[in-house]
């Protein structure tokens, strides 16, 4: 398979994964967003702008030609990356934030493009791996937060959009 396609399969993964984090703050009422779980949890809206901020940070870092995410501290990376999104708490705002600043990511990683992708990257462990592979790591992080989103719907008596989908609701 070429690098092209692992990249186009790579770029579609991760929009589903926007895409489906998008649905569950739509399935969440703009009057919850402050709702949090525990004292030490994240609020709803602190949630998702954390995702746009990592998702800014993954698509800033993957894109840049000298690229390393273990030049500095995470929180320093998403401050520089994810300024734009600092601040943002209404679901409008936010959902706004998810899709645009997915399609902004996208584009740089495309522009970036295929062989460029399939460079090394250091990892916030040091470790080494191709951009590609640490793309998915990032894929995987939304997929993740999207569960917890789906997991504070429940916590409020409301339905995942995911379940609601697979029920045909």
């Amino acid at each position: 398979m070429d690098g092209g396609r692992l990249l186009d399969e790579a770029l579609a993964a991760w929009a589903y994964a926007r895409a489906g984090v998008a649905d569950e703050v739509e399935n969440l009422p703009a009057d919850r967003f402050g709702f949090r779980p525990a004292p030490e949890s994240r609020s709803v809206a602190e949630l998702v702008r954390h995702v746009v901020q990592s998702g800014m940070m993954m698509a800033g870092e993957l894109s840049r030609p000298d690229g390393d995410f273990a030049r500095r501290r995470f929180d320093e990376h998403v401050a520089d990356y994810g300024a734009a999104a600092e601040g943002a708490a209404s679901r409008d705002e936010l959902l706004r934030l998810l899709r645009e600043t997915h399609d902004e990511g996208a584009e740089r990683i495309r522009a970036a493009g295929a062989e460029h992708m399939l460079r090394p990257i250091r990892q916030f462990d040091g470790s080494c791996a191709s951009r590609l592979t640490w793309m998915h790591h990032g894929i995987g992080h939304e997929e993740y937060h999207r569960g917890q989103l789906a997991l504070y719907a429940r916590l409020q008596g409301l339905v995942p959009a995911l379940t609601r989908r697979i029920r045909g609701g």
